[in-house]
């Protein structure tokens, strides 16, 4: 009796010492500390699909957060809505050596709206929790189970969140039954399993022991180094709406259902559409008066109800409220356009996302919709949620994408505009008044083209003296006082702005001695030149390609004269290219500078090329000229 209860005992010291150590930090193999402000311990995500409508989801997690760099990754959130219900939720905190510090239940979670930025309607929910632990490092192990009664995507499996995350052991199961068919797509070896589970087909994608990244500079993404799986359904039911989206005809055709007949305006409004464009004879010019129209008279305001995430508020509903959605506000456009008699598509596109995948049919590609107006001769694209931007000017982030023309015929694969270096373009002329005490007299004249407009396009929607502050900040002029400022978008039809500035500087010039340091580039220098990484593994870009344009013309000094100026600069490669020259002529230096960079995507062993490409550009933006006293 006593040998039995005695082995009983050690049976239970040594389960619950495992339990108590099996987070324990020292277990962490040391590579995958490296780096690591957080290291997923075990991750389990089983998603079982029950039919097209239903599903059942069940995630569980233990992750170590080794410092405060990781402190985001302890705040537990997950998001519902009336089509899913979340149960379960459980969360452990441990300590450094495995021992458990706390159960939370939970009641404890919180429970809110998760109404996003600029929405004012949304059906989304959140509950989470805030773990405030100090001691690190900590370990968190985390559970939750959520039932689905509308689908509209499947959930994707990317274990490496972000740069600083380690993976011991991560898995994702899916069910899916064998009448159903689905889509998938993988990170390069990474292994697929499956097997005939019941009346169910399952398949299983694991990975462990994938080492914490450190962050690179221009980076495109973790996608093309670390285990994923992306996966999209054939066919699904969400809020009375049943969809077949095996190819991006079929998914244009479910949307184009959607917003079909929603183009109906009300009397007043057909008058007024009418009244427009009644002494217009071209398509082009009722385009652009009822694009101003829509700008005038709209807003937008986010709206995300239930199937309303897809299917645009009616454009009669729309004219009433005057504002809406990005869907909404394309649809009332689009019906403005018909009523004088001209023919659009509604659009969707990954605004800021990468281009759709023309093998891969999926909705969780596309977070923005706009509008299309095939012409004769050319096609206009029109973004419907600006009060401001010109007509056919998309911005930045929808630029060179493949998209999804919604017409009656389904879903048709297109492409958006490319915005060149010529296009996103800064220029600008400057005229520079030295003194002999040092002071100077600075005028500056700068356009900006597209992309370059868009990023100054909030300087025309502050207050002058926010207006005054910010161009405090941006430029490098010792002892400033801003004289004049002003911004103007001089043709409402362009995506240009122009940028107006007199300033006087009390103390522009370096003296040393009888002459005179001048850095000839005062204002567009490269701040730095591009950080070293040694064995790089991430691809990279430039946000948009742009070409900047510098003509700085300075008056000198009465009592100088020029003493040096630097050689002309060629810098070329597959990155841009970069031009400096200055000449002198009586009392004058003309200084020119040209910098275009081109936006591709390079791959990680061009970055050193890259880098060296930048270093020759910083230390041409530091030339300078000497002027000296003449006797």
């Amino acid at each position: 009796m006593l040998k039995t209860t005695f082995t009983l005992l050690t049976i239970l010291i040594s389960i619950t010492g495992y339990g108590q150590g099996i987070y324990d930090v020292s277990k962490i193999p040391a590579g995958l500390s490296a780096n690591a402000a957080v290291v997923v311990r075990n991750e389990e995500q089983l998603y079982e699909v029950k039919n097209p409508g239903n599903a059942y989801y069940e995630y569980k997690t233990a992750i170590t957060i080794m410092n405060s760099n990781g402190e985001e990754a302890s705040r537990m959130v997950e998001f519902y809505d009336k089509f899913s219900s979340i149960y379960n939720l459980k969360a452990t905190l441990y300590a450094a050596n495995g021992d458990k510090i706390k159960d939370f239940k939970s009641s404890e979670f919180r429970d809110r709206s998760a109404i996003s930025n600029g929405s004012i309607y949304e059906d989304n929910r959140v509950k989470f929790l805030n773990i405030m632990h100090t001691s690190f490092p900590y370990t968190i192990e985390y559970s939750y189970s959520i039932d689905y009664t509308g689908i509209r995507f499947y959930p994707s499996w990317h274990p490496v969140g972000t740069w600083g995350h380690s993976v011991e052991k991560s898995s994702f199961t899916f069910k899916i039954p064998e009448n159903m068919t689905f889509k998938y797509l993988k990170s390069k070896g990474i292994q697929t399993d499956s097997a005939k589970v019941k009346d169910k087909i399952q398949y299983k994608w694991a990975c462990q022991n994938v080492p914490a990244f450190e962050y690179e500079p221009l980076s495109t993404g973790l996608t093309g180094i670390t285990p994923w799986v992306n996966l999209a359904p054939n066919q699904f039911e969400y809020d009375n709406s049943k969809a077949n989206i095996e190819n991006w005809v079929n998914l244009g055709s479910w949307l184009y259902g959607l917003s079909n007949g929603l183009q109906v305006l009300p009397p007043a409004v057909k008058a007024k559409v009418q009244e427009l464009i009644k002494d217009l004879k071209t398509d082009k010019e009722k385009m652009k008066v009822l694009y101003h129209y829509l700008q005038e008279n709209t807003r937008y305001v986010g709206v995300q109800l239930g199937i309303g995430g897809y299917k645009p508020i009616s454009a009669e509903k729309v004219s009433a409220v005057n504002y809406s959605d990005c869907k909404g506000l394309s649809n009332y456009m689009k019906a403005l356009l018909l009523e004088a008699g001209i023919k659009s598509n509604l659009v969707v596109i990954g605004n800021d996302m990468p281009s759709l995948n023309p093998k891969y049919a999926s909705l969780t590609q596309a977070n923005h919709m706009i509008l299309c107006v095939p012409m004769e001769k050319d096609t206009t694209w029109l973004e419907c949620t600006s009060q401001y931007v010109p007509m056919g000017y998309i911005g930045n982030g929808n630029s060179d994408k493949t998209i999804l023309l919604i017409t009656d015929k389904g879903g048709k694969l297109a492409q958006t505009p490319v915005y060149t270096p010529e296009n996103n373009y800064q220029k600008r002329i400057t005229r520079v008044n030295l003194e002999d005490d040092g002071s100077a007299k600075i005028s500056i004249e700068t356009k900006y083209g597209y992309a370059q407009y868009e990023e100054k396009l909030g300087m025309m929607l502050v207050e002058p003296a926010d207006q005054r502050k910010r161009v405090m900040n941006m430029l490098s002029i010792p002892d400033m006082q801003i004289e004049q400022l002003s911004y103007n978008q001089p043709n409402k039809e362009t995506a240009v702005m122009e940028e107006k500035i007199a300033i006087k500087a009390s103390q522009l010039l370096t003296k040393g001695a009888d002459k005179i340091f001048l850095i000839l580039n005062l204002l567009n220098r490269q701040g730095g030149a591009a950080s070293v990484v040694e064995n790089r593994k991430t691809s990279f870009a430039v946000d948009y390609s742009y070409n900047d344009e510098d003509e700085i013309i300075y008056t000198l000094p009465k009592g100088y004269k020029v003493e040096f100026l630097p050689k002309d600069v060629l810098i070329e490669s597959e990155f841009g290219k970069y031009t400096a020259k200055v000449t002198a002529k009586d009392n004058t230096l003309v200084y020119h500078r040209s910098k275009t960079i081109i936006n591709r995507k390079y791959p990680a062993e061009k970055y050193g090329d890259y880098v060296a490409f930048s270093k020759k550009i910083f230390q041409a933006d530091k030339e300078k000229g000497i002027l000296t006293k003449v006797e």
